[in-house]
């Protein structure tokens, strides 16, 4: 059912957990399948210099959410914000289709977390 790469980042996610001092922060959820994500940015010089999460739901969830964060890490904003649903999901080599919806979880969560950062950039004019 899962790719082993899908396996791999759920038995060990990369970069979880929560980040109090984040400079931006993509709460997105899918209230069918019960999932729940947390992105957690930290921006310096235009890249993101460190990303964590925070995701309640499947392992196709936390694997998504894992991907992401390596995916990002790195990055300009303008690069990271180029990550598609599609590239969260070809990066783990695939995902059932009942699961694509975690991908769209991930790749909207970091999307958030860029525009929440830049709102609060905005706001400290």
């Amino acid at each position: 059912m899962y790719t082993e790469r899908v396996m791999e980042h759920f038995r060990n996610p990369r970069n979880m957990g929560e980040m109090p001092d984040a400079d931006g922060v993509g709460t997105v959820g899918n209230p069918v399948c019960g999932d729940l994500m947390n992105i957690y940015i930290k921006v310096e010089d235009n890249k993101i210099a460190d990303i964590k999460f925070k995701t309640f739901g499947c392992g196709a969830a936390i694997a998504t959410s894992s991907m992401i964060t390596e995916l990002a890490k790195g990055k300009t904003l303008e690069e990271a914000l180029k990550i598609t649903r599609g590239n969260v999901a070809e990066s783990l080599g695939g995902l059932p289709p009942i699961k694509m919806h975690c991908s769209n979880l991930a790749a909207d969560g970091l999307h958030a977390a860029i525009e929440d950062y830049l709102k609060r950039k905005e706001a400290e004019k």
